[in-house]
Parts: structure tokens; C-alpha cells; sequence
């Protein structure tokens, strides 16, 4: 009898790439869905497994080991042998180039933060009560940008687009890479180089869907002089590895930004929200926002027909997309970017008004971040206040609980023989006993061990050869 017929949904042959496979591996495609939708069939009777370990040291063995961040880094490292494509059940992933083959990849390996991240040590002007949980914090603000079109566009307060329109409007900087969404298919991202305050504002507010800035870093090398670089924690965290060994990248990024970050959901999750909209034609989707236009915004997607769908943030967020995370954001203890010069997210502390356009906090890591800042409070782009260290934890409050359950998670990978990713320097173990009620305790061991006991022996993501070969 011939061996099973497996398919595997991939983005990347044509612009926007969503599907769904049918019984006979054809493909169930909303009306008019040709640009969203590929297929990579694979016969099970000769595909071969790749040799995944609990130590990656291949992009290959990180993908197999379902420990991709989606970042793009090994993309925007190695151009030439690999390219992002988009697999809607789980975000963006990398695929080999023909005529090249996994064992070139170990190079990008070694700097991907899916496998590996390392927290250096605290420095000595940090904010000591934060350091163990939030990283170097030299000083914790809050503020809004003073344009109000910019403050009305972006997640909460518009800091981040503010402080990117202050850097290139002085000059300091040749230009912002950053993630906006696909101009030919809205529900996907792309990687831009943005160098006006127009091509920045247009980009405002998050983008919850897979989104990897690092696959195009030779924007940056190519800009003519520093940039500014946005991106999730894991993007921030490849870029601080890969420009140690890399001087053109090093000198190119002038100032990292991260943005708070929960998690990414796959383009799954998008589907599923449209769905919740009323929306069940992706194709005849011509705009879609995730959040924004007040605070903390509304997820609005508008389509050829005249139709607009609608939803809150507690019912795209909490109620659809953050059922699609990743694999790897479960294990991730950065959420808050601990790597960058800047990061900021939502000050949740507040209780949300309604009317109310939104407050960014922002934390400052480093002098690089400081003077930014500081040059952006002076031009008067940002109106911004000092505010005690209290507020991060009180802004973030499930964070830390986070952290504890995800020392957990790695401890159970690791004692059942899973890869697992590698994080140094990030204290876990003592918010696992300080911060988890005994429930969470035995919910973070017991139930990682059931999840990769369901996935089985073998890789935990074995679409590596299929999204590559298929």
C-alpha cells in the first residue's frame, strides 16, 4: 500500500499565500482566493526526517525542532541560500534556495535567537529592582507623540512612529527598517525602509501577524548611513548577535526599538478573525488594522464589496489571535525587548477611557536609546513624563509569571528529550516559585510534557523538507 500523501500549506509562490488543503489535496479556497493559496505536497514514502537534536545547529534542525521565531535573521543573513515564506498554521519560516542545503546554515545557526539568546550581564546604572526580571532599565517614561494624526494612528500614543519620524526628519538617521503591511495582500507583512514621516505614519500600529524585519537587513547595509531598526524582542535579540561578527550590520544599525510583545499568531489566526468580522473572502480584503485609531483600537478590515468588519481588542486579541501563537513565543522569557536601546508597549496600569488616543511606556536601556529619547522630548515630537520603576511591573503584571512557567516549559523539554531553546542570562526559576500559584506550577510542566507526547518521537515540526522540497 503507498504511503500517506502529506501536505503542507506554504506561503511564498505567489503574493499572499493562504489556503487550505482539501481530503484529495487539492485546495479549499474562499471565492476569488488565488492569492492566497499554495500547496506543497510531499510523498510520505521518501521524505526523509532531518536530524534534529536537542542542540540546532542547523536553521533546518531549529525549524524541524518547531524553535523558529520567524524572525527572518537566517533569511537576511543568507540571502542567497534562503528566503521566508509564510506556512499559515505557524508563521513565517525559512525555506532553501535550490542548489543549497541545510548543512551552509550553520553560521546563521549560531546567532538564531529561536535557538539561542544571551542576556549580557546587567550593567551597573540599571534600575536594580527591575534587572532580574525586566533587563537593563536605566529609566522608565511615559508619553504620547504631540501630532495628534500620529498619536490617533498608532497602538497606544504613537511613541514608536514619533520617536522613528524625530530620527530621519534630524538627519542622525538615513532611514527606519521596520514592518508594514503588504501593499498586494494586507493580511501579510513585508519588511520596509522607511524615510519620511508619511511612509512611517502609514506603517503605524501593530501588526499581529507573522512579520520578520531581520529578512531584509540589507536594506539597512544599503541605506547610507545608520538606521533606525523596529522590531519584536527575537528581532532585536538575532540583530544584537548577528552585528557582533558582522561590522557592515554593526555599523548600520544605529538604534534597535522593540515593541512589547505577547506573542506572534499565525496568519491562521488572521483568517479566523476575518471570520469573526463576517469577513470569509480574504481575497476581497483591500485594508486590514489590527489595532489603533485610539486606544487601545479596534482590528477593522474593509473590502472591495463595501464591507467593513469590526472587532475590539478583547475580541481580536484575547479571543482569536493569541490562541495562535507560536510554539516558540511559549517558550520565550523576553517579552518587553531587553536587548534594545528602547523598547515600549501599552501602560496598562491605566484603566482605558473611552475616547482616550493612548500613552506609550517606554524604557530606556541604553545611552543610545537615552539621547533618542531625549532628542525627540527637546524637538517637542513627544510629550513625555519620568514615572517611578513601579509602573513596568504594574503595566505588565502577567509577565513575570510568564517567565516562571517558561523555565518550566524548557525544564520539561529538556528532561523528555525535546530541543529546547538555549537562554543565558535571563533569571527564570526563582518567578516560577515566587510568581505561580501551584496550579500554573503543574500547568507549565505537565502540560508541556503532554503537548510534545501529542506531537510524537519524531521532529517536532517535520515541515522543513516539505516547505524546502515538496
Amino acid at each position: 500500500m503507498p504511503a500517506p500523501i502529506r501536505a503542507t500549506e506554504r506561503y511564498g509562490a505567489r503574493p499572499g499565500g493562504i489556503g487550505r488543503v482539501s481530503r484529495d489535496c487539492g485546495q479549499i479556497r474562499p471565492p476569488g482566493a488565488t492569492r492566497y493559496a499554495t500547496l506543497a505536497v510531499r510523498s510520505g514514502s521518501n521524505e526523509e526526517d532531518l536530524d534534529v537534536t536537542s542542540r540546532p545547529t542547523t536553521i533546518g534542525q531549529v525549524v524541524a525542532a518547531d524553535l523558529c521565531s520567524g524572525c527572518g535573521l537566517c533569511a537576511g543573513l543568507m540571502p542567497e541560500r534562503l528566503e521566508m515564506v509564510d506556512r499559515v498554521d505557524l508563521g513565517l519560516r525559512p525555506r532553501m534556495k535550490d542548489g543549497h542545503d541545510d548543512d551552509e546554515t550553520t553560521s546563521a545557526a549560531a546567532v538564531c535567537p529561536g535557538a539561542t539568546i544571551t542576556r549580557p550581564p546587567v550593567a551597573a546604572n540599571a534600575i536594580t529592582e527591575l534587572a532580574d526580571g525586566w533587563g537593563d532599565v536605566l529609566e522608565v517614561w511615559e508619553g504620547y507623540a504631540s501630532d495628534q494624526e500620529v498619536r490617533f494612528a498608532g497602538s497606544s500614543g504613537g511613541v514608536v512612529t514619533a520617536l522613528a519620524a524625530c530620527a530621519v526628519s534630524s538627519r542622525a538617521f538615513a532611514g527606519v527598517l521596520h514592518t508594514a503591511a503588504h501593499p498586494d495582500a494586507p493580511l501579510t507583512n513585508e519588511t520596509v525602509l522607511s524615510r519620511s514621516r508619511d511612509a512611517l505614519l502609514a506603517a503605524a500600529g501593530s501588526r499581529y501577524a507573522p512579520a520578520g524585519p531581520c529578512d531584509r537587513l540589507d536594506l539597512a547595509e544599503s541605506a547610507g548611513g545608520p538606521v533606525v531598526m523596529i522590531g519584536k524582542p527575537c528581532d532585536i535579540a538575532g540583530v544584537w548577535a548577528a552585528r557582533r561578527n558582522r561590522p557592515q550590520l554593526d555599523a548600520a544599525i544605529g538604534v534597535t526599538i522593540a515593541v512589547f510583545c505577547a506573542g506572534t499568531p499565525s496568519t491562521r489566526g488572521t483568517l479566523e478573525m476575518l471570520s469573526a468580522m463576517g469577513i470569509h473572502d480574504p481575497d476581497d480584503v483591500t485594508s486590514l488594522r489590527f489595532r489603533g485609531m485610539g486606544w487601545p483600537g479596534h482590528a477593522v478590515a474593509t473590502t472591495r464589496s463595501g464591507q467593513e468588519g469590526r472587532l475590539d481588542y478583547d475580541g481580536s486579541w484575547n479571543t482569536v489571535l493569541q490562541k495562535h501563537r507560536q510554539w516558540r513565543c511559549r517558550l520565550c522569557p523576553d517579552h518587553t525587548g531587553e536587548l534594545a536601546d528602547l523598547s515600549v508597549g501599552d501602560p496598562w496600569y491605566r484603566p482605558v477611557e473611552p475616547g482616550d488616543t493612548g500613552r506609550s511606556l517606554i524604557l530606556v536601556r541604553t545611552d543610545k536609546g537615552r539621547e533618542l529619547l531625549r532628542s525627540a522630548i527637546r524637538s517637542g515630537a513627544i510629550i513625555a513624563e519620568r514615572v517611578a520603576p513601579g509602573v513596568l511591573p504594574a503595566s505588565q503584571p502577567n509577565l513575570l509569571r510568564t517567565r516562571g512557567a517558561v523555565a518550566a516549559r524548557i525544564a520539561s523539554l529538556r528532561l523528555a528529550g525535546y530541543p529546547f531553546p538555549r537562554f543565558r542570562g535571563f533569571p527564570m526559576w526563582r518567578f516560577w516559585w515566587s510568581e505561580l500559584p501551584l496550579t500554573e506550577k503543574l500547568r507549565s510542566t505537565v502540560g508541556t510534557l503532554r503537548r510534545v507526547r501529542r506531537r510524537g518521537s519524531r521532529a517536532m515540526d517535520p515541515g522543513f523538507r516539505e516547505a524546502n522540497h515538496g
